[in-house]
Order: structure tokens, then sequence, then C-alpha cells
């Protein structure tokens, strides 16, 4: 675990969440098991392999070193999870973990959970993916003069399993006149509904706790829409499979855009490379066309790129 400690031993004082350290991506042999987050004023470890106690104990000799340097003075809070098949479990090794637990991304606020569950309310490798969004938003009305005069209108979004709605804040960020956020879980969009309180989006934005393929004519009613962001999980049954639902919502896409419209197709299969999504979409969408991969986040490179998360922009036309 060199790797990690020579990282945090280095590391800068971080005000927004974001990743440190990803083993995972196989750059760091040795260290596939290890990831290190920052959810300031938080640190989480995360093992995706059985953790010996003196790794415990090298890793808060590093983090409490690094801290004293970098924030002296200050309390050292840090939490470590240890994930496997039979899930996961979270300890907090120093300090506490405050409540509500607020992080920041880009001006924007969310809010957090880090002791429960593997999924943390922030998806930190679709940070660049949520700068997209806002900044082709934020272009598009510049060049449109979004809300001035007759026939010009904010761009409307539809939001697809938005879980806890961040896409939602950076279009809103971006000058979205209105957001349309479906997921299936409840909590997850009340969650969401807090974060654009946070933001200071008192409106312009719709939570529907839905299934989508049961929705199609209730969504189809609220458009078109200028863009269409999809994060769908890659296999959660009863839910989404990728291999054979992202068909299924292909061949719904050119209906609900509006002309000129995009969609940001998110999949996150270390199996799928990036050629499913632009096959998938020749073959179901024959109307989209392939515009660009959106670059992940640097400190997630991976030794193979096809393995990790696949943002993929389509436009209609």
């Amino acid at each position: 675990m060199q790797a990690l400690l020579d990282t945090i031993a280095t590391m800068p004082l971080p005000t927004d969440a974001q990743r440190i350290f990803h083993g995972r991506g196989g750059l760091h042999p040795g260290c596939e098991q290890w990831a290190l987050d920052a959810y300031p004023p938080l640190w989480l470890l995360t093992s995706f392999a059985p953790v010996a106690e003196e790794q415990v104990a090298a890793v808060h000799q590093a983090l409490a070193a690094r801290w004293a340097h970098i924030a002296p003075g200050q309390p050292l809070h840090w939490a470590l999870q240890t994930r496997g098949q039979a899930g996961s479990d979270t300890r907090l090794i120093a300090g506490e973990v405050p409540e509500p637990h607020t992080v920041t991304e880009a001006g924007a606020r969310f809010r957090v959970h880090l002791m429960r569950g593997q999924n943390h309310g922030l998806f930190l490798d679709m940070a660049e993916g949520r700068r997209w969004v806002r900044e082709h938003l934020a272009a598009r009305c510049a060049s449109a003069s979004c809300g001035e005069g007759a026939g010009r209108r904010a761009p409307r979004v539809l939001n697809l399993f938005a879980y806890t709605c961040a896409f939602s804040i950076a279009a809103l960020q971006g000058g979205a006149g209105h957001v349309v956020n479906i997921d299936m879980a409840r909590g997850a969009l009340t969650i969401g509904q807090q974060n654009h309180q946070l933001n200071g989006f008192s409106g312009g934005a719709s939570f529907w706790a839905h299934d989508i393929f049961s929705s199609w004519g209730k969504i189809s009613r609220a458009g078109p829409y200028d863009l269409v962001i999809a994060d769908p999980p890659s296999y959660q049954k009863g839910s989404f499979v990728a291999q054979k639902d992202y068909a299924r919502l292909l061949r719904r896409l050119p209906d609900l855009l509006a002309p000129g419209g995009h969609a940001l197709l998110c999949l996150n299969a270390p199996e799928l490379g990036p050629d499913f999504l632009v096959d998938q979409a020749a073959e179901h969408a024959p109307d989209l066309r392939f515009v660009e991969r959106v670059a992940n986040p640097a400190v997630f490179a991976d030794v193979d790129e096809g393995r990790g998360l696949k943002v993929m922009v389509f436009g209609l036309g």
C-alpha cells in the first residue's frame, strides 16, 4: 500500500469533495484494493478486500501526519469502509461525522451520508459529466439569449435515474429553465429536493418517483427536452440491466428530444466498452449522432480506459 501512503504524504488540503487515490484503476500495482476520498471534513478510505489492523494503523499514521501539516490544530476525521460479496461495513476510525454532512463541488452544495451503504449521495467520478452539463447549457443559453423576448425559452432537461439530483443542480447552474428528475427511489429524490434547497433553487425542478419504463407517456407530455441525461445502474435487477435495457431507452430518445437536442448517456460497466453505447445508438436510435466522450476526472485514470466510466454525448440530427 506504499503508493497510497505516498499520495497521502503529499496531498493538498481539499475543499471540494473529490477522489484522492484511485487504486482500482490499476496504475498503482499492489494497491488495487484501495480508494481514498475527501468529503470535507471527513476522509473516507474504501477497501475492496479484507483489511489488517496494521494497515489501518499505517493509514492513520499517514493521515495524522499530513493533517497536522495542512490543517494544524484541526481534528482529524476519517472512516474506513470495507466491501465484499456480503456487502459493506463502515466504521469511524477517528473524529466524528457531521450531521447533516454537506460537501461542495464547483460552487454547488450536496448532502452526503458516508456511514450507511455504498452510495454516498454524490458520485465523485461523475464530476466532469456535471461540468459538461453546466457548461453546455450555459453556452446554449448564451447563444440563444434564454428568456429574452418572444419565443426564447430556457432549456428543458430530463434527468433519468436522477438519484439525489446532482445533475439537476448542474443543469440549473447552467441556466436550465426546468429539470424533470425521475428515479424509482423516493428517498433519494427527497435528498435531491434538499440539495436544490441547499443551492437556493426553490423552483425549476420536478421530482417524480416513477419507473421510467412505465411512465413514457407522462415523460413525453412534459417534453420535448433540449437535454436528456441518463445515468442508470449497469446491473440492478428490477430496475435496469444495461445489456438489455439501454436499447429500450435509446429507442425513446429521438421522440423526447427537441430539434438540436443532446443526450448525455452514462455507463459504468467495466465489461462494456464505449463502443457498446455507440453501437446501441446506431442500431436503436439512428437519428442520434455520436458527438464526444467526456473525459473522466484525471484521478480516475485506468490502465484500460474502456473499463472506466463512460460518459457519452449524442446529438439529434
